[in-house]
């Protein structure tokens, strides 16, 4: 038995609906949406700002933290119990360090830039979709920036290879299923966030490092677009 066709009805190489948009939480320093089918992610940026208690400060770079925030009955599967977690813990560190290569926080010593990222709703690729929204509202706060993160989940389920699983497909009972967590920076190409949940070949994660990077870049051109849209709109 082979897994023939998606459940959803999609392409393989094929994702969600995406939408994107900027400057949607009025009083952050920059704010974000980033929506993947059924998954919504807002993020907000304060600062740069002085870090306090002071010893936690650094003379010669910035600090960047975030917050992944699942809220109580946003998920297509179990309740998420309200407050913190490991797995929110765990996400918020690994968006941190997907994040970290395209910021210069040495133009902020002794200030902290601090990410928040809510999602309301989540059907899988909920770490994907905060990345793309925390990325696109760090670019709306004014930060440098050598680049935007754009990320994506790839993966295998039962014989297939596929770029963006739902829900359907993370729980998929009836074959195996690796799910690959990506972030790419799309101009130089470099990786900046690889995890992997389940087995696959050598051969196969190449293959669908290939196929990540392909939809990255259509996932860039979305960012780019809610950029560009909000300051026409400011020009007009």
């Amino acid at each position: 038995m082979t897994y023939k066709q998606r459940i959803d009805g999609r392409k393989f190489d094929e994702t969600r609906p995406i939408e994107a948009k900027v400057g949607v939480i009025q009083r952050a320093d920059g704010s974000a949406m980033f929506k993947i089918g059924n998954t919504w992610a807002y993020a907000a940026v304060y600062g740069p700002r002085n870090l306090h208690p002071k010893f936690l400060q650094d003379p010669q770079k910035g600090v960047l933290r975030c917050n992944y925030n699942m809220m109580p009955f946003s998920s297509s599967g179990e309740r998420v119990r309200p407050g913190g977690s490991r797995r929110s813990k765990e996400i918020s560190l690994v968006t941190g360090k997907a994040l970290l290569p395209v910021l210069n926080l040495e133009e902020y010593p002794n200030s902290v830039v601090d990410v928040f990222i809510e999602l309301p709703q989540t059907e899988a690729g909920s770490r994907c979709a905060g990345i793309c929204a925390a990325s696109m509202a760090l670019a709306d706060a004014g930060l440098k920036m050598k680049d935007l993160v754009c990320a994506v989940s790839v993966g295998k389920v039962h014989d297939k290879l596929l770029i963006d699983l739902d829900y359907s497909e993370e729980s998929y009972a009836d074959g195996a299923v690796a799910d690959i967590p990506i972030a790419i920076m799309p101009n130089s190409g470099k990786i900046t966030l690889l995890q992997m949940d389940g087995e696959i070949s050598k051969e196969e994660l190449i293959k669908l490092l290939e196929m990540g990077k392909k939809i990255c870049m259509d996932i860039y051109e979305v960012q780019r677009k809610a950029l560009k849209e909000k300051y026409q709109e400011v020009e007009a």
